[in-house]
């Protein structure tokens, strides 16, 4: 209870945390545990190493006199805190991440001669999944775009796969970034809204530039809010060429695919997760690893030909808006990625990771895409700014974890002392070191490619198809999949002021399809517009969410009780729950565990703290004898949101009181808690009651 006075280590990090790699800067294997950086004197020091009999004062003149400007403490206290901040990132401000490691199955050596794809081959890696549009203090529910960064720390480089979450770009240019985030970003005069796309000047630029049209309906559909970043597909969104031993080239784009299924938030979920718990994916997150619910992905490649045209049945492969659809191409798994340790700290890890697109790996390459082109030059210009100079590839988490020697000298923040004295090429004073390598030395191979043309500002005519792409995408949706698709398009533009904004999108939308054009018209109180004409596409049942059923590792399952509820039965269904790679949550009126002694079941949350976004499904064990409002509340949600809820049949006639739905697709009358794992099993396979 009293703070200790004895002089003592710091704490160690917790079991579920881990540090960057030991690495050297110049990226040689260190000597010791990576938790030897962290700071480990018994004695509160100055940062040179002066130990301190207190920091709870300054030096004065007189304990009621002015401080003194000798207070060197002071002074070196509050500079280091003035500076601790680093610019945060244009976008994708808002970050969680976690380590882990990819296991290569050799399908990959076919066609890429990358040592990270050899069979049995295991890589470590830092993800770092965000937002796009809020800064890093909004929320994590917001209706955005995903980043979704991988970093392999591979024995020939690094490779950065840099992706988002929707595999399509509002942009066919990267000269327009500066646009449409410009567009998307809070108004410059008010600085308002912040990290939403629901105002005037994103939509009158994804209106007046129609390319944007695929992005935008990608995110107003159920994509644009994802459950958890462990169910959120992600994709290297670019096309790129790929290069075997015996140097043959495929192009390929880069599939995430979350083994526990692609699954999303409703909008009244997001919209109590903003307000209740803003930290809501970045907590679910860390909580799975920390549980050891690790999340998984198959990294998977669509492999196409490396023709002439760079065209793949009619779809032009260089146009980031467009996707092949999977059925054309199917998705090839050529490895899996777990997620198993939590940073230990977030600035030095999640805040500092630097990705560029173009940290390759040997047999892996850029094509011509104008986005991905521009990106090469952006990204490593804004590291520079971000991270206060071009050293910042030596920060523990950007260290290689395969031997450098680049020859770059100086420059701020440079922490390795360097020797030599010839950083040059060619040299004799340092026997010609550094030597190049050859081809079979796992070089990096720059794919010779023919290029010709005048120097123009044109885009191919293949770029002006504005339409097709979002007409395959929404009619491969569900019908409930399209009326959320349908309301996201409403509550957006009904966020416009500007009417003239709300009639050109409903507009924009009829040449996608004329029934969503209509909804949205309908619900905005504008009249549809005139159909059109519009070509006939193949759906891609790829596209949609539902329909499939999904393995159940990592759902969390309230247990609702009371004071009375058999803390045995409680115990042994919440035993069963986490037995089958879920998580139980026992919820009660207090905080007081149920039952005494060794038996006794801790409480996970109260009624009070507690709210339905936390649950994928309820156990109705017990209600409290005096009716817990919350209760009719969290009940309400559940069903409205699409969620099981299984009720033992004792506890029914009081559910009924305080508003559960007998009829409700998702109740489960149970005899008894013992008999509600195999039915709750069977409901989550699907992840909703899509019925409802």
């Amino acid at each position: 209870m009293n703070e200790p006075t004895e002089p003592r280590p710091p704490l160690p990090s917790d079991p579920d945390q881990a540090a960057p790699a030991a690495r050297t800067a110049t990226g040689n294997p260190a000597e010791g545990d990576p938790a030897d950086r962290a700071q480990k004197s018994s004695y509160l020091t100055t940062a040179q190493g002066g130990r301190l009999t207190t920091t709870d004062h300054s030096l004065r003149a007189g304990d009621r006199g002015p401080i003194l400007l000798q207070d060197h403490h002071l002074r070196e206290k509050i500079t280091h805190f003035d500076h601790e901040r680093v610019p945060e990132r244009v976008v994708h401000a808002r970050g969680a991440a976690a380590h882990g490691v990819f296991r290569a199955n050799g399908a990959a050596k076919t066609i890429c001669r990358a040592g990270v794809f050899d069979e049995g081959k295991e890589t470590e890696v830092f993800v770092r999944f965000s937002t796009v549009l809020g800064s890093r203090g909004s929320a994590d529910t917001v209706r955005d775009t995903r980043g979704f960064a991988v970093k392999f720390y591979t024995d020939e480089g690094t490779w950065d796969l840099v992706g988002n979450n929707i595999p399509v770009f509002f942009i066919q240019d990267a000269i327009k970034f500066p646009d449409i985030v410009h567009a998307a970003k809070p108004h410059p005069d008010r600085e308002i809204p912040q990290a939403q796309s629901a105002h005037d000047t994103f939509w009158d630029f994804v209106t007046l530039h129609t390319e944007a049209t695929a992005h935008t309906m990608w995110n107003m559909s159920d994509r644009g809010i994802p459950r958890s970043y462990r169910m959120m597909e992600g994709f290297g969104i670019h096309t790129f060429r790929v290069s075997n031993d015996k140097g043959e080239t495929s192009l390929v784009k880069f599939h995430w695919k979350p083994r526990l299924g692609v699954h999303s938030l409703v909008w009244e979920e997001a919209q109590i997760a903003n307000g209740m718990d803003p930290d809501f994916h970045r907590r679910d997150l860390a909580d799975a690893i920390e549980s050891g619910a690790y999340p998984e992905w198959d990294l998977g490649v669509q492999v196409l030909p490396d023709s002439k045209d760079e065209t793949f049945e009619g779809i032009d492969l260089l146009d980031p808006t467009k996707i092949v659809p999977e059925e054309l191409a199917p998705v090839q798994i050529i490895g899996t990625m777990k997620l198993t340790k939590n940073p230990t700290n977030y600035f030095a890890e999640t805040e500092q990771v630097a990705f560029h697109p173009g940290h390759l790996a040997p047999g892996i390459d850029v094509t011509a895409d104008p986005l991905l082109q521009g990106r090469l030059f952006s990204y490593l210009d804004t590291q520079i700014s971000r991270l206060g100079g071009p050293n910042f590839a030596q920060l523990p988490i950007n260290r290689p974890h395969a031997p450098v020697n680049d020859m770059h000298r100086d420059g701020m923040h440079q922490t390795a002392v360097h020797s030599g004295v010839a950083p040059y090429k060619p040299n004799s004073l340092d026997g010609g070191c550094p030597f190049f390598a050859g081809s079979d030395d796992a070089a990096l191979i720059d794919v010779p490619v023919h290029v010709e043309g005048q120097a123009t500002r044109e885009k191919p005519a293949s770029f002006e198809d504005h339409y097709s792409q979002p007409r395959m995408f929404y009619r491969s949706l569900s019908p409930v999949e399209q009326e959320h698709t349908a309301s996201a398009y409403a509550f957006e533009l009904a966020k416009c002021y500007e009417p003239v904004i709300r009639e050109r999108a409903v507009k924009v939308l009829g040449n996608v399809d004329q029934g969503l054009a209509e909804s949205v018209a309908a619900k905005l109180g504008l009249p549809a517009p005139d159909p059109v004409d519009l070509d006939p596409v193949t759906e891609s049942p790829a596209l949609s969410q539902v329909g499939r059923e999904w393995p159940t590792d990592g759902r969390q399952v309230a247990i609702l009780t009371c004071a009375e509820s058999d803390a045995a039965a409680v115990a042994s269904l919440a035993e069963q729950i986490f037995d089958v790679g879920m998580v139980p949550l026992v919820v009660a009126p207090t905080g007081q565990p149920l039952g005494k002694g060794d038996s006794a079941v801790a409480i996970a949350r109260t009624y009070f703290t507690a709210r339905s976004i936390e649950f994928d499904a309820a156990v109705l064990a017990d209600l409290p004898a005096e009716p817990e409002p919350a209760v009719g509340v969290m009940l309400g949600e559940l069903q409205r949101q699409g969620k099981v809820v299984a009720v033992v049949d004792s506890a029914v006639a009081a559910a009924e009181a305080v508003g559960l739905d007998r009829d409700y697709e998702g109740t489960l009358e149970v005899n008894g808690l013992s008999a509600v794992l195999p039915s709750l099993l069977n409901e989550l396979a699907h992840h909703r009651v899509w019925a409802k």
